[in-house]
């Protein structure tokens, strides 16, 4: 049975793409060698921030979006296995298309 989550506020449950285990030049890297990927799918997305007037603005992002983010950016969890991060709309840095 799979988790579901549901993000909070401007919160966005993304999962973490894995890195390239093979270089361009083909030299295979061990894990320790990987950098980890600022890159990520978006599972789902909050509702959107709530603004001082009270009023809630949607996120600009949406399920299914490729999305660019700080490598160090939200915060981890495994969700049937896979690595996911939770991160604020914020802290995204763009969307691939």
């Amino acid at each position: 049975m799979a988790t579901k989550i549901k993000p909070l506020g401007d919160k966005i449950l993304v999962e973490v793409l894995e890195a390239e285990e093979v270089t361009k030049g083909g030299i295979i890297l061990p894990d320790t060698a990987k950098e980890e990927k600022a890159e990520g799918k978006v599972v789902a997305v909050g509702p959107g921030k709530v603004l001082e007037s009270g009023k809630v603005q949607p996120l600009e992002v949406k399920k299914g979006d490729r999305i660019l983010f700080g490598k160090y950016s939200g915060d981890e969890i495994t969700i049937d296995g896979k690595k996911h991060k939770i991160v604020k709309e914020t802290e995204v840095l763009a969307i691939v298309e």
